[in-house]
């Protein structure tokens, strides 16, 4: 199995969000603790279910979903 097979997209979970799969956990979940500095040992602690490929797959679903989209610069004002 490789690391996006790891995450779902199923409309009767979580809206249609991408999950990893067996839980409800979202990718986006899990991508918001890391932007907050949570580390992988701490999210494992709160999240027992998972391991630690489970959050390594959300980093590659997040990367295989922007190479495969356009982006705009965002216009940034000081």
């Amino acid at each position: 199995m490789e690391l996006i097979d790891r995450i779902i997209v199923d409309p009767k979970i979580m809206i249609g969000k991408p999950i990893i799969r067996g839980t409800r956990i979202t990718v986006q979940q899990i991508l918001n603790l890391l932007a907050q500095g949570i580390s992988f040992q701490e999210i494992l602690e709160d999240y027992p279910k998972l391991d630690e490929i489970d959050i390594r797959a959300c980093i590659a679903y997040a990367s295989k979903s922007l190479e495969d989209s356009t982006f705009m610069p965002l216009n940034i004002y000081k």
